[in-house]
């Protein structure tokens, strides 16, 4: 037995392949192998950072009629970045003047709604034109034959 193990070691070993395909070199896709669609990160609800301690209400209340009059009351730490009690106070009131001024004026607001205009009406010799371009073309969705 030690003669054989002797003889084992003096032989030359096997060639190893590598492991690693070279970068350049994809392998065909195989029939029948399945992939992995489309993921798409979400961005969380909120972008505090994470504490275990902080109540969170498991009750989520839809907005209705009443959410656009009411606001949340300042905490004490907005107060004080905004100036104190006295200056939200001075704002709040320049806030309601400048309101009930626009009020009066008959002015347009701030932020309109969105109006779309018709679209275009093309003369008969423009709707022409465009037909005869669309004849020249080989794959064009006309409309029908005006």
């Amino acid at each position: 037995m030690v003669l054989a193990g002797v003889a084992q070691a003096q032989q030359a070993p096997p060639p190893v392949e590598d492991p690693a395909p070279a970068v350049d070199a994809a392998p065909p896709p195989a029939e029948g192998v399945r992939t992995l669609e489309e993921v798409r990160a979400l961005k969380p609800e909120d972008d505090q950072p994470l504490d275990l301690y902080r109540f969170r209400n498991p009750v989520k209340v839809e907005s209705n009629r009443f959410s656009r009059s009411w606001s949340e009351p300042p905490t004490p730490e907005q107060v004080s970045l905004s100036g104190g009690y006295l200056m939200m106070g001075i704002n709040y009131g320049l806030m309601a003047a400048a309101k009930g001024l626009h009020t009066l004026t008959g002015g347009r607001d701030q932020i309109q709604s969105a109006v779309a205009r018709p679209p275009p009406e093309l003369s008969q010799a423009q709707r022409s034109r465009a037909l005869r371009f669309c004849a020249q073309q080989e794959d064009c969705a006309a409309p029908p034959g005006n």
